[in-house]
Order: C-alpha cells, then structure tokens, then sequence
C-alpha cells in the first residue's frame, strides 16, 4: 500500500471482459509520477471508489460515457490528498474528491475537483453517503419517486451503496419500506440497523409469494438497482400511478445475451400504460450535479442527527481493486465498497 516518490502504478484494462470480468482483463504497472502544468494539480489516491457502472464502462459499446480503451486506466472516483499544485485554489495536502481513476496519482485541472473541509473525519464518504450513491439515493427517490407518508417503498439491493440509503429516506418521510438483499446476515441488518420494516433474500425459491404478503397494499415506488428476477416478482405488485426510478441492473451487467424465457416486454409496457406508471432512468451528475449543494447541506445534518446509518467495506491495497470489483458484481460486498490505495499522511 505504500506509494513511492517517482512511481506510479496503475490498473490497466487489459482487455474486455466477455460476460463477468475475470483477473485477466487487468493489469497492474508501473509508469513514471506524472507532473502537472498550468492550473493542473498532482493528485496522490487514498480513496478509490469501486461502483457496478464500472462494468459497462469495460464493453466498447455506446453509452453516456465512452469506454475504456485498452490499455488504458480504469476509471473511478477518489479521494485524494494534493501532492503540488499549480492552482490558485488548492495547497499541498488540501483533500479533494477527483474522477482519478485506479492508480497512485493522477494530474487534473483543478477546475475538475470538489475540495473537501481539510478536517473532515472520514474523508472517504465522500465517496459514498456524501458523494456520488448518497446523491443518487436522494435525488433518484425524491426526484423521481415522489414517496408520500403512508405509501409502500421498495429497494433492491437495499444494503448497498445506494439502496441502503434509500430505504432510510423513505423512512424518513413516513414510508413502509420493504428491502430486498442477498443473504439473511444483510436482510437483519436492513430491519435491525436501517430500520426498514421488512426485508428479503432475493436468493429465497418464493421471493414473489414473499414479496406479495409484505406487500399487500401493494408497491408505490420501487427503486430499481437490481431488475431480472427481482423485478419480475415487483411488477404484478405495483400500483396505480407507481413511480419508479431506474437506477441500475446490476443483475444483467455481465449478460451475453438476452434472458431466456417469454418476451416481457409487452407485459411491462401494458402494465406502464394501464396503471399510468411512470419508470425513469437517470445519470445522477448529469441530471442532478447542480443539486449536490442541496443534497449535501440536507444528508450532513441527517447523519449528525443520527438519522442515516452508513457501512463501509474498505479493501487494503490497489493491488487487491480487481478481486474486490469482481465481487461487487456478484453481491459479495456488504455497504460502500472503497479501496485504501495510499496512506492518508500529509
């Protein structure tokens, strides 16, 4: 985990990934610690985030954000201490939340960076309940949910990044919440820690019948992370005017083909006309980034409250990024998942 004082090493994406990625579509090297110009800052990792929409980042194929190239850095949030800087705004040492990707340092103008209270106590979640999944969590549910008191929330992957805080929002607003979580350990976690009102194994042979019975006004607003199969037992449930935002489907990331099974698409699209059901997807920074002021000022006093719970996993060590990537896509994380890259030392 140490970082030396010329080198810099880097994950490269060494080639793409058909179906879940595997250690071979990685590589780790060294190159020499770049060196920043005018009005650029050298930036040395502490925090990286790892994040589902890193998986289609790896295919070349159209999307909001261009790919990869091979041979190229991963891409990825961080946090980061300055290391020299050539900005009028920024000081050796100065914290900052950057796009520098999985390696040691990276130089970006500093018109890119978001700079942090310098003795903020966890820097890191900035990555998480503060930064980009908190900002989702908030926006993509009052946005685009509309939860009222009394209605019937629903989250997918509900101890994750996002899903965690959705559900503690909803509750907030006087919501029934409902998680749906991979294992018994994160569903008792969900109801004991978060306070959701239930919580199910998606891994459970009977999750619709489940759902149903925890369900039995019906679904109001179900934020999406996961779709597949967990959708498929949500979607007779939801009601009249139901709002859903379309987060993620972290389920089909490493798909090759379609589902097997009929064609559901007309069943979705009936539904959507029928119940007047409103489904949107959005790209958080694109639709939302001139609202984190917002979002920050209301989710810091939450969690000084008490109000929101958060759990990191924090993996020592890039050199152990892949393996950790590699696992999220799977569910094998439990909250924000964060990579210590470097010792966080002036």
């Amino acid at each position: 985990m140490t970082q030396t004082t010329d080198i810099n090493r880097q994950m490269l994406l060494a080639s793409r990934p058909f179906g879940a990625p595997v250690s071979e579509n990685f590589n780790l090297v060294t190159s020499e610690k770049p060196t920043p110009k005018t009005d650029e800052v050298l930036l040395r990792t502490v925090f990286l985030s790892l994040d589902p929409y890193m998986r289609g980042r790896m295919n070349d194929a159209k999307s909001y954000a261009e790919p990869v190239g091979i041979n190229e850095v991963m891409v990825g949030g961080s946090v980061c201490r300055v290391e020299e800087s050539n900005h009028a705004d920024y000081k050796k040492g100065d914290w900052v939340v950057a796009f520098g990707g999985w390696q040691d340092y990276s130089v970006i103008n500093g018109s890119e960076l978001l700079k942090l209270d310098n003795n903020m106590a966890s820097p890191s979640h900035a990555l998480g309940v503060l930064g980009m999944p908190g900002l989702t969590a908030y926006m993509g549910l009052l946005d685009i949910g509309q939860p009222k008191a009394g209605e019937t929330v629903v989250v997918a992957a509900a101890t994750g990044a996002v899903g965690s805080l959705v559900g503690q929002i909803a509750k907030l607003k006087g919501c029934k919440v409902i998680g749906i979580a991979g294992g018994d350990t994160k569903c008792k976690y969900a109801v004991d820690t978060l306070g959701f009102d239930a919580c199910l194994d998606h891994y459970s042979d009977d999750l619709a019948e489940q759902l149903a019975t925890a369900c039995s006004s019906g679904i109001d607003v179900y934020f999406e992370n996961v779709g597949g199969k967990v959708f498929d037992a949500v979607m007779p449930l939801l009601n009249s005017s139901a709002r859903i935002p379309l987060c993620g489907l972290i389920s089909q990331y490493n798909a090759t083909e379609l589902p097997s099974g009929p064609d559901r698409l007309s069943l979705l699209m009936g539904t959507l006309l029928i119940k007047r059901i409103k489904m949107q997807g959005f790209i958080v920074f694109d639709d939302y980034g001139h609202r984190y002021n917002e979002f920050s000022e209301q989710m810091a006093k939450w969690l000084i409250a008490g109000d929101i719970k958060y759990k990191e996993q924090v993996v020592e060590g890039l050199e152990n990024s892949v393996n950790a990537f590699i696992g999220l896509l799977k569910g094998d994380n439990f909250g924000k998942l964060v990579v210590r890259v470097g010792p966080d030392n002036l």
